[in-house]
């Protein structure tokens, strides 16, 4: 299991940032994401697999005015 924005997660091994983003609906173009407080780059989202017990931390970035 990990958490994603503090709620429970369920985890596959292998599970990428953007399988997560994928399940989860997020639209990763407008994100910043962080596993265990550790910034991730969006060119990483492919390749960044989490971890059993992992704390991912999904931002919404959002404009106004």
């Amino acid at each position: 299991m990990i958490q994603v924005n503090n709620n429970p997660f369920p985890y596959d091994n292998n599970m990428t940032i953007s399988d997560i983003l994928k399940k989860k609906k997020y639209m990763d173009h407008m994100i910043v994401v962080r596993i265990n407080g550790n910034h991730v780059r969006p060119e990483e989202y492919n390749t960044k697999v989490v971890k059993d017990g992992d704390d991912v931390k999904v931002i919404h970035l959002f404009g106004g005015g």
